[in-house]
């Protein structure tokens, strides 16, 4: 490593205390409150995977977390045996039968994509949630197996102080509209394109 001289180090000490008082303007000016619409979407991966993490976070702080999986089947997946062990803190439902191209059924999607959303709602009317996140909604929506205007409108008349997550690809306009926050996730590189598959801890 170069050695720092004395005035190198005070040129750097100056640069940082200027950033630290305009980080600190700029926190102290953020006052507002209020449950987070959060949209993960994108071609990448890890869209899910930062929804379960956020759960964590929420559970950390004595939150109680509600998921819904649409599209999705019934797999066993790490992230749900992790939180499991937090007991009724976590109400997972599982209401998929798999992607589109699996099931080759479109009415059955569709009424499968119903049931997931009217339990959806449910979880959205409790009270007792800190944290819904919807998982696959927007694959739901892209194929049209649900009201885009009805969902948005749901999300948008929540309660006050409810986050909600809603992961997939194709994030319709409408919903990124009514959004807080948007993550697009791009894919730079993913090594199911190398022939390696889906993997136990990585992917579920």
């Amino acid at each position: 490593m170069t050695e720092i001289t004395e005035e190198e180090a005070r040129r750097h000490k100056a640069r940082m205390q200027n950033r630290k008082a305009v980080q600190d303007a700029e926190v102290a000016a953020k006052t507002g409150e209020k449950g987070l619409l959060i949209v993960n979407t994108g071609p990448g991966k890890g869209k899910s995977t930062a929804a379960f993490g956020l759960a964590l976070r929420m559970l950390g702080h004595g939150g109680r977390v509600g998921v819904v999986q649409f599209i999705k089947g019934a797999w066993k997946t790490g992230e749900r045996e992790a939180l499991s062990v937090f007991g009724e803190r976590v109400v997972w439902h599982t209401m998929g039968e798999g992607f589109t191209w699996e099931t080759q059924d479109l009415e059955r999607d569709i009424a499968a994509a119903r049931r997931a959303w009217d339990k959806a709602r449910e979880l959205l009317d409790d009270p007792a949630f800190a944290l819904v996140i919807l998982d696959e909604l927007n694959i739901a929506l892209r194929y049209d197996y649900l009201d885009l205007a009805e969902v948005v409108d749901a999300l948008r008349n929540r309660r006050a102080d409810l986050h909600v997550v809603v992961t997939g690809r194709n994030a319709r306009p409408d919903l990124i509209a009514a959004a807080d926050l948007v993550t697009d996730m791009g894919a730079v590189k993913h090594h199911f394109a190398a022939g390696v598959k889906a993997q136990a801890g990585i992917e579920f």
